[in-house]
């Protein structure tokens, strides 16, 4: 691995040394790394760019590390993951991406990653995006996720990106089998020309299934975001989207909801918080010696926590 990736891992997955479990790491479009573990088995496809990860059912308390990295200019990445997670497996997923330009060209990550959680499995997956470099070649992530859950089957996805990435469409779909569950908490932050696209789709097809959408965001300076979830309750389910985002200089924010019930126990809420910082939150923060631009990154950080 390259001086640049090791800084990446540790911006991205926090990883400063050899990670204690199964391992792929990627690197400019290669395999940097890839370590195995008695339950947990990553090999590469056949035909076409990625790793199938097999879970073997019953596996408690291991890691999963996928971390991307690009560390030049003028690359342009595709990356097929397959997640093959067994009955009553309880992992934890580390993935993200890091991108690096030093020149005029962009660079991308295009990353799809299916997930198919057999019955009463649990998968808790942790996703960083960030950009860095001093290039003026733009800085590209593109993330897709489709996820199938059997009954019983949780999955938690907490996704981060507040820095140096200049151009996003988040992609998730998911379908849900009876007493599933689905949660996925969002913070984006975008500034400069920036744009930022989060495309939700969840089916809940069985009963006692539920999903929870939660999308926290700050927008500042030029930068543009787009929102969009689409919740279809075909049982007796429960589902909850949220958007939450304060706007700063000339930001733009749009939060576009769909909820479809095809049963008569879906029960579907949508909530929705476009605004300014208040002046007065400022204003206290000032009283205690803070200076404005101290006070407004104190209210930013706390929102995104």
């Amino acid at each position: 691995m390259n001086t640049i990736t090791k800084e990446l891992l540790g911006l991205v997955s926090d990883l400063f040394d050899k990670p204690n479990g199964a391992y792929n790491i990627r690197e400019d479009s290669g395999c940097a790394g890839r370590q195995s573990t008695e339950n947990i088995e990553i090999k590469s496809k056949l035909g076409k760019p990625g790793i199938d990860i097999l879970i073997k059912p019953g596996t408690h308390d291991e890691n999963v590390y996928i971390p991307a990295c690009i560390t030049h200019s003028n690359v342009d990445d595709l990356v097929y993951n397959d997640f093959y997670v067994g009955e009553n497996a309880d992992v934890t997923i580390v993935a993200g991406c890091g991108v690096h330009t030093e020149g005029e060209e962009a660079s991308q990550h295009n990353g799809i990653h299916r997930f198919f959680l057999q019955k009463g499995a649990h998968v808790r997956y942790l996703e960083k995006h960030i950009g860095i470099g001093e290039g003026t070649g733009k800085r590209i992530i593109n993330p897709q996720t489709y996820a199938e859950l059997a009954e019983g089957a949780v999955m938690e996805m907490d996704t981060v990106q507040i820095k140096g990435v200049d151009s996003t469409r988040r992609v998730t779909r998911a379908k849900l089998d009876a007493d599933s569950r689905l949660v996925i908490k969002e913070k984006i932050m975008t500034h400069g020309d920036q744009t930022a696209e989060t495309d939700f789709e969840v089916e809940l097809n069985g009963d006692g299934s539920g999903v929870d959408l939660i999308s926290r965001s700050v927008a500042r300076g030029k930068s543009h975001q787009v929102f969009r979830s689409r919740i279809y309750g075909n049982c007796a389910c429960t589902g909850h989207s949220e958007c939450d985002a304060i706007i700063m200089d000339n930001g733009v924010v749009s939060a576009i909801p769909e909820l479809t019930a095809n049963h008569v126990d879906a029960a579907l809420i949508h909530e929705a918080a476009i605004g300014k910082i208040a002046g007065e939150q400022i204003t206290k923060l000032m009283t205690l010696g803070l200076t404005e631009q101290e006070a407004e990154a104190k209210i930013i950080e706390g929102f995104l926590k």
